[in-house]
């Protein structure tokens, strides 16, 4: 078992500089738990990034095995850590030993994903225009590009998945597999579990003998800890998922600075659901139990808990809400991650109730444990003049409450949703016939989101290919990019071209004979031959 020391990890070294200190609290007691961590100071962030920016001069230029080998190491690593990160985790957030096992699993997984990414090696859309010597009015050059790796990368550990989304999440697996150092801010609020998995990724950094600075991870609670990470000369873009507030700050500061870097923020949003005539006449309390299930998941702390759902006033949706309404009756509170994420949602729902137009209709039964830092399932109803009424029915209250508004007739669905702001997600439940009937709503949700779900729910993203986790602003700061799925390795990229190069000097991703065999766009066609001239 690892004894921990609440310390700055900084390549192969420790440091703990500063005085303040800090200790993360049992969401589920309030007791503060005892390892002591050192807030990170300005010279250990700055040693931190100039170690990492030395790393990646020779990073970069290790292979894509390497890589591979260093990921599936960690992931190794991380497992090796056992029940002492199960139960460190379990105390630092409240959440129970099945989610933390499972998002453990999830973290392991996607890191061996990118590990076999990086090992087959077409993600880096290697292109190839071969030269025209003799083409007439000029001759046309070699050109060559391929994605290449942009430097030094801050991630900030998420307070709603302490390992899936964290030290070890996608941001930091997707960097590593490109070929980018990480330096990591751990979360206050689970800090001792971030120090675990970091400690495995510098054991493994050390056993596949990468460049020491590949990896660091500091602590901090104040606002200045992350600041000082993205306005270092030395970091090269930035991953961040939080709040709407935190997320903003830090992308205005990363775009502040005399050589504005990208900031990829992941804010959350409220994630409608447009429950449409013919699936609520086919299947009303089916989605009614499924929408309670998806708002209560992990206590209502995911960025795609479904915070509105919209419906044309019937009988049928009548049924739908009476149906959400007992869900809700019977969901168990259940303790929030830390106590400012339980405050802030105490908050938003005791200002949700002195709105005037708006109905609760459906709350836990079970009374909610303040000292526990517990969460009811609050549901309420309102119609279309209420939302008009209400617009900040349109921001998310993170936690497990959400609002129902009765429409009168389509057209309200479609004023409501191009009303709305960027959304990770929107959900539709509906027949064929439902889609052909209501295609502007369609139309328009396609420009807000960045995922369409028919007939399911937002919540349990699969980690996978295809996966688009992300959305228009304020969901995302850049819509076009993902955090979650192997596309996020995009955002540690840039396209890199050779115009007239030797083919000895070039990347083997672009030489002619194409040694690793990977897919390629050659004059216009895809192809993994080797270039015929």
């Amino acid at each position: 078992m690892l004894e921990l020391h609440g310390q700055q990890l900084i390549g192969n070294a420790t440091s703990a500089e500063s005085d303040d200190t800090f200790q993360a609290a049992n969401p589920t007691t309030g007791e503060s738990l005892p390892t002591v961590f050192h807030e990170a100071t300005e010279s250990e962030i700055d040693r931190a990034l100039t170690l990492a920016a030395k790393a990646f001069v020779a990073f970069r230029q290790t292979s894509a095995e390497d890589r591979a080998r260093f990921l599936e190491v960690a992931a190794d690593e991380v497992e090796a850590l056992g029940q002492q990160l199960i139960d460190t985790t379990m105390a630092e957030t409240g959440h129970p030993e099945p989610r933390c096992v499972g998002e453990r699993g999830r973290a392991t997984g996607q890191a061996r994903m990118f590990a076999q990414l990086a090992r087959e090696g077409s993600w880096v859309d290697a292109r190839i225009d071969l030269a025209q010597p003799d083409r007439q009015p000029l001759p046309k050059p070699d050109v060559r590009s391929l994605k290449f790796p942009v430097g030094p990368i801050v991630v900030f550990g998420a307070s709603n998945f302490p390992l899936a989304i964290s030290v070890f999440g996608a941001d930091t697996v997707s960097a590593l597999a490109a070929g980018c150092p990480v330096v990591v801010k751990a979360h206050p609020a689970h800090p001792a579990t971030c120090e675990l998995v970091a400690r495995a990724i510098l054991k493994a950094a050390e056993q596949t003998g990468m460049p020491e600075g590949v990896f660091s991870m500091v602590q901090g609670r104040t606002n200045a800890v992350g600041l000082g990470l993205v306005q270092h000369p030395e970091t090269a873009a930035a991953a961040f998922t939080g709040s709407l507030r935190g997320g903003r700050a830090l992308f205005d500061a990363a775009n502040a600075r005399p050589v504005p870097i990208p900031f990829y923020a992941e804010m959350g949003s409220v994630n409608p659901i447009f429950v449409l005539p013919g699936a609520l006449k086919e299947r009303g309390g089916e989605i009614a139990s499924g929408y309670i299930q998806s708002l209560t998941l992990g206590v209502g702390q995911f960025c795609t808990n479904p915070g509105l759902v919209f419906g044309l006033d019937s009988e049928e949706m009548s049924s739908f809400v009476s149906g959400a309404a007992e869900g809700a009756k019977a969901a168990a509170p259940a303790t929030m991650l830390h106590a400012g994420i339980h405050h802030a949602f105490t908050e938003g729902v005791n200002a949700m109730q002195h709105r005037s137009g708006l109905t609760l209709v459906g709350q836990s039964t079970a009374p909610a444990d303040e000292a526990k830092s517990e969460a009811a399932c609050y549901v309420f109803e309102t119609d279309a003049e209420g939302l008009r009424n209400n617009p900040e029915l349109y921001e998310e209250v993170f936690g497990p409450v959400s609002t129902v508004v009765k429409c009168p007739d389509g057209s309200d669905l479609e004023e409501f949703a191009s009303q709305m702001e960027g959304s990770l997600t929107a959900s539709i439940h509906g027949t064929e016939e439902d889609l052909a009937n209501h295609r502007g709503l369609i139309d328009i949700l396609e420009k807000k989101v960045g995922r369409l779900i028919f007939n399911g729910f937002p919540t349990g993203i699969e980690v996978c290919h295809a996966m688009h986790h992300g959305g228009p602003y304020p969901a995302t700061a850049h819509s076009y990019f993902t955090s979650i799925g192997t596309r996020c390795i995009d955002r540690f990229v840039r396209p890199l071209c050779f115009q007239g190069w030797p083919q000895s000097q070039l990347p083997e991703e672009l030489q002619d004979t194409n040694p690793r065999g990977i897919l390629r766009l050659v004059e216009g066609e895809y192809t993994k031959d080797p270039v015929q001239k």
